[in-house]
């Protein structure tokens, strides 16, 4: 692919040596910055694991910034232009509809509330953190070696930030449930609400119903936005001329499966069950694999604050970790934030809407977006009182948009961690926890004095006339009555089993008023929660070994599950019945070289999940759907009646049959004819993309990339390797992971992959991948000590008088 042209201060970089790039920050003198008060260093360990030490929280939260920037320049640069809508004006024109859509979605209300919302020094800790940021930005700008390969490639060079450009981008928050919504009221068109629970198993046990007046017909391009607003960055070689926006037709006909499943693992073990005496605690949020890696891990050490975990690295603070005295982790908890309104627009005048029986008008918004190569554009945005219009259907006189807790104060995500990181008990914790705005969040807490808990914290909707499942009438009708106070989201502490655990299942304490505060009713499969229960309870004493063990577990009780019923079933093919032999014989772990894992897999995915979608709907409904709800699958197999119809078992057996032969003979042709040979492994792969990878050639393409290598796991381990069943290439699960023995904080672990560092040319862009792969860990260092004895480089940061 032909590049553009280089800006002229930057034409002479590309004959620099990747390896190079950051040569001038390997001296050994001092580097002096402006905006620093006293002198700072950054420690590197051999794990590329940055130690930060400064004089004061204000120096330490600007040397946060600093090294942000030096080790994850080019993907913060990336996730501040993303979010603000800032990326046609450098990768061109293809990029203005998605510049558009995520402008949409920025936070436009009074930032002194804004600010209030995470307390009272939150402005001061952006503040810093963008001017660290900032301040090596200048430092490359006199010596643009420090830039990273990307900028130097495709030519552009990184902005400076403002402190609001912290909190206000808020489409990276993982709020939900839009895409549900919006594939909920297609069943209801195209067949009948009834059939709904197919594609999303409710838990609690709940029926929605069509909001009165609603017409479930909704056109397909009111998803192109918010998938075009909450997508990332992906640049392809498909144009030797420009950059191509790709967009997947299924994410724009509002299939949620489409995209990778956000999830978690989080669990504490209470010292009564620990055979260290203490407690411990781990976490391994699950997210869409890519390079550079998502999470950051971090050490911040300045008087009156000593943290380290993961975090983002375009945030100041961690999320994940501990403190010295408390430990936590977080899963995603699955309360509704979004519902999309539907309004009757004016046919004499199509920008205003029906309100209350009277008309009003849309606000608008004109903005420009600089074009890389072409003439700045102006967009209009325009907005109802509930949010932003996602489209509008002249023909029809309608208009659709998203109201979403993403528009209130306090809500940039994860941003809200520099309170609770810094409690120094559970009270302290559950306070912070009471503000916490998104994602929606089950906190699982850890202390040094033995305690453990639980906390459910996010912004919930007060919806007192719906449920949040299905669109409304924007009519008036539908109106949120504010939010459901902290308070009154669940907790627990010190409970007599002596652990906690968090695997996004459906969690709500037995006797919690749901109908009334309707939290939500989307949650996880349970196999992966099963199976953190199973060890849990079986084991009378855990200790970190075990623990980082269950982290990296592979046993599926998806399968185990499907396996009792696969022995108990009638099969007639012959086929069927050597796919039986096969997955009966096994231990129903997923190993990368297990044949019976590739059959298993490919059985589920491709075959049982959508024969059984078949069988429960109608055509009309079954073509809207690629495969049935994983947990209603569960257990329809395990008890086909009524769902089945009075001869549900026998139909249940047919349905086995056939999709096991199927499997079989599919099988027979991706893998040989001899199952000796088959391996999951040689399906099932895994490649760190970076977004820009396929717009450069192959030697750089291997630059960027990391991998593809073989993959273990499956969707419903605790390891969890979320596939496309396309392809079998994994495009979600833990690239972070920590397992922390509080109270002995130098004995914990962790694992960030594919490496630390966002510089291709950095040592530890790709070194930990391999460790991975493999279920290794590193030592997450805490006391100066140790952090000097395993400390790699030193970069020493005085202040520029």
């Amino acid at each position: 692919m032909s590049q553009p042209t280089l800006p002229r201060p930057l034409q002479h970089l590309l004959a620099l040596s990747l390896a190079t790039s950051m040569a001038s920050l390997a001296q050994a003198e001092p580097i002096k910055v402006p905006g620093l008060a006293a002198p700072a260093q950054i420690q590197i360990d051999r794990w590329g694991v940055p130690h930060l030490y400064a004089a004061s929280a204000d120096d330490l939260f600007f040397v946060q910034g600093f090294n942000a920037a030096r080790d994850r320049l080019f993907q913060i640069d990336l996730w501040r232009r993303r979010g603000l809508g800032k990326l046609a004006s450098i990768f061109g024109p293809n990029f203005i509809e998605q510049d558009r859509a995520a402008r949409l979605f920025l936070y436009r209300g009074d930032m002194a509330r804004e600010w209030r919302s995470y307390g009272s020094d939150a402005q001061r800790i952006a503040t810093r953190f963008a001017a660290g940021i900032n301040a090596y930005i200048e430092l490359a700008g006199k010596d643009p070696s420090l830039l990273p390969f990307e900028f130097r490639h495709f030519g552009y060079a990184p902005e400076k930030w403002q402190p609001e450009d912290v909190v206000r981008i808020r489409s990276h928050g993982l709020t939900r449930n839009l895409s549900s919504e919006f594939s909920r009221a297609t069943m209801a068109c195209y067949s009948d609400l009834k059939h709904d629970p197919v594609r999303a198993h409710l838990s609690p046990p709940w029926e929605t119903k069509l909001p009165e007046g609603l017409d479930p017909c909704l056109p397909v391009e009111l998803m192109r936005t918010y998938n075009l607003a909450t997508q990332g960055v992906l640049i392809s070689g498909r144009d030797d001329r420009r950059s191509a926006l790709e967009v997947d037709d299924t994410q724009l006909a509002g299939d949620e499966r489409a995209r990778p499943a956000e999830g978690s693992n989080a669990w504490a073990i209470a010292p009564s069950r620990s055979s260290t005496g203490r407690p411990i605690l781990a976490s391994d949020p699950h997210r869409a694999h890519a390079a550079p890696s998502l999470r950051y891990i971090v050490h911040l050490n300045a008087p009156g604050l000593n943290v380290i975990g993961g975090g983002e690295p375009a945030l100041p603070g961690i999320s994940i970790g501990h403190n010295g005295s408390i430990a936590f982790g977080l899963t995603i908890f699955g309360t509704d934030q979004e519902d999309l309104y539907v309004y009757e627009t004016n046919p004499a005048k199509p920008n205003e809407y029906r309100y209350r029986g009277a008309w009003e008008p849309l606000k608008r918004i004109t903005e420009t977006i600089q074009v890389r190569g072409g003439a700045p554009v102006n967009v209009e945005l325009l907005f109802t009182r509930h949010g932003p219009l996602l489209y509008a259907d002249k023909a029809k006189h309608r208009a659709y948009a998203l109201r979403s807790a993403w528009s209130e104060p306090g809500m940039a995500p994860y941003f809200g961690s520099i309170d609770y990181m810094k409690a120094g008990n559970f009270e302290d914790f559950k306070r912070a926890m009471a503000k916490w705005g998104a994602p929606s969040e089950n906190q699982i807490y850890a202390d040094a004095g033995g305690n453990i808990g639980w906390v459910a914290g996010g912004l919930a909707p007060i919806r007192p006339n719906w449920d949040g499942l299905m669109p409304v009438p924007g009519d008036g009708r539908y109106e949120w009555k504010g939010f459901w106070a902290g308070r009154e989201m669940p907790s627990r502490y010190n409970p007599e089993a002596g652990w906690l655990a968090s695997a996004n299942e459906q969690n709500l304490p037995a006797g919690y008023p749901y109908k009334e505060r309707k939290l939500g009713f989307e949650w996880a499969a349970t196999p992966r929660s099963q199976r953190l229960a199973e060890v849990l309870k079986s084991q009378p004493k855990m200790g970190v070994e075990e623990t980082l063990r269950l982290q990296t577990d592979l046993l599926s009780i998806a399968a185990r599950r499907l396996q009792a019923v696969v022995k108990n079933a009638s099969l007639q093919n012959a086929q069927a019945k050597e796919a039986a032999r096969l997955l009966l014989d096994w231990d129903a772990v997923e190993n990368g070289s297990s044949a019976a894992a590739a059959l298993y897999e490919l059985w589920f995915t491709r075959h049982l999940g959508p024969a059984l979608k078949d069988a429960l709907l109608p055509a009309s409904a079954a073509q809207l759907l690629r495969t049935a709800d994983a947990e209603l699958l569960f257990e329809t197999m395990e008890q086909p009646e009524p769902a089945l119809g009075a001869t549900g078992k026998a139909r249940r057996d047919e349905i086995i049959d056939k999709s096991l032969a199927a499997a079989w003979a599919e099988m027979q042709r991706l893998g040989g004819t001899d199952s000796a040979s088959w391996r999951w492994d040689k399906l099932h792969q895994i490649l760190f993309a970076h977004p820009l990878a396929n717009a450069t050639d192959g030697a750089n393409k291997q630059r960027l990339n990391v991998g593809p290598f073989p993959k273990h796991g499956g969707g419903h381990t605790v390891n969890v390797s979320s596939y496309d069943p396309a392809n079998f290439r994994q495009i979600g699960g833990a690239s972070f992971r920590v397992v922390i023995d509080v109270g002995d904080w130098d004995n914990s672990r962790a694992m960030n992959t594919p490496g630390q560092s966002g510089d291709p040319a950095s040592p530890h862009y790709r070194d930990l991948a391999p460790l991975w792969l493999k279920g290794e860990y590193f030592p997450l260092l805490y006391t100066k000590a140790k952090v000097d004895a395993a400390t790699e480089r030193r970069i020493d940061l005085v202040p520029l008088k």
